[in-house]
């Protein structure tokens, strides 16, 4: 088992960041390079068991909902088909925490999943980096500027 890891803290208030998050369909929104997004089978965006089918970069991806929570405003989803990568038994989970001093957000994604040994690393390491890229991309969705603090990123091989 492998898990990626990224994280940043936003200059915005949790509640505000997880209004944009919390709609599973709400890709399109804050994510560059996502198309037109649905949600198959008439079932709303926060409802456990949806599945986004989404347009991203040429590409058509599904992925389902597997739990939501307003209190710890968090989501974790899975991939429903193949995959992006070479991986088996995605879970993504993302999370957002407030930080009260200053009225800020902490904001961790990370996602385990298994993989051939030898790629653990890599494709933690890409996962990693796409996460980064797509919350830098949230930021640029809300007009914040970059992170003025460091993001505290890792991997790991479990």
């Amino acid at each position: 088992m492998a898990k990626a890891y990224y994280s940043t803290v936003f200059e915005w208030p949790a509640q505000d960041i997880w209004k944009i998050i919390r709609d599973f369909n709400n890709y399109p929104v804050w994510v560059g390079g996502a198309g037109e997004s649905r949600i198959e089978h008439g079932k709303f965006g926060d409802t456990v068991g949806a599945i986004r089918n989404v347009f991203y970069q040429g590409r058509r991806i599904r992925q389902r909902l597997l739990a939501q929570s307003d209190v710890e405003r968090s989501q974790t989803f899975e991939f429903c088909g193949e995959p992006t990568l070479p991986i088996a038994g995605f879970q993504g989970t993302l999370r957002v925490t407030p930080v009260i001093d200053g009225n800020r957000a902490f904001v961790e994604w990370w996602a385990n999943f298994d993989c051939e040994p030898a790629h653990r690393d890599e494709l933690a390491e890409t996962l990693q980096s796409w996460f980064g890229k797509w919350l830098q991309s949230l930021r640029e969705s809300m007009g914040l500027p970059s992170a003025n603090l460091p993001a505290v990123a890792g991997s790991a091989a479990v």
